[in-house]
């Protein structure tokens, strides 16, 4: 009777720690604010420069936009995704402007959303890094070395997806989908 008690008791505050990640998300929640803030300072600096501006500088501009809003979609899966799978579902009807997606993402659709846009983000700023060669500022920044590490990385990014796609695979034919 005693054991079964304090068993009880250990297990609902276990269970009741998934709290301690809420913080967290707040967190990150600051972390999608300094996004915004960013991404509307780079918009505010290049947007009286556009007269002025050569077709490849404007590129890169939208590139670097691109790649901060990838990093915003990127935490918002990551924050609600994970607050739904590891800490409390949603509880308030947002009618129709709820995504699709939320309550359905599972911890696995969840990685490969992530890897995805890691994957994005990466080749962003790999696209980036190609566009400015020949580039004097550029070039001394990134020469051949530090492009061919970039591309090793970006590499590393895309056969980690591929694996962890093939994993998952693999999981869903050897258990089924339960």
């Amino acid at each position: 009777m005693l054991r079964k008690t304090v068993e009880r008791r250990f297990e609902a505050g276990l269970f009741a720690s998934r709290w301690l990640m809420a913080p967290m998300y707040l967190g990150l929640v600051v972390s999608l604010g300094m996004l915004t803030v960013v991404f509307v300072r780079d918009l505010v600096y290049y947007v009286p420069q556009i007269l002025t501006m050569s077709a490849e500088e404007v590129i890169l501009v939208s590139l670097t936009l691109i790649d901060l809003t990838l990093a915003a979609n990127l935490l918002l899966i990551v924050m609600f995704s994970g607050y739904e799978n590891f800490v409390s579902k949603f509880d308030f009807d947002v009618g129709q402007d709820r995504p699709d997606w939320m309550g359905k993402v599972d911890f696995g659709g969840l990685k490969m959303k992530l890897v995805a846009s890691i994957v994005a983000i990466s080749g962003i700023h790999l696209l980036k890094r190609f566009m400015e060669i020949g580039e004097s500022v550029a070039d001394a920044k990134f020469g051949e070395t530090e492009l061919f590490w970039l591309v090793v990385i970006h590499l590393t990014f895309v056969v980690s997806g591929v694996l962890l796609a093939v994993m998952d695979w693999l999981q869903v034919r050897a258990y089924g989908n339960k």
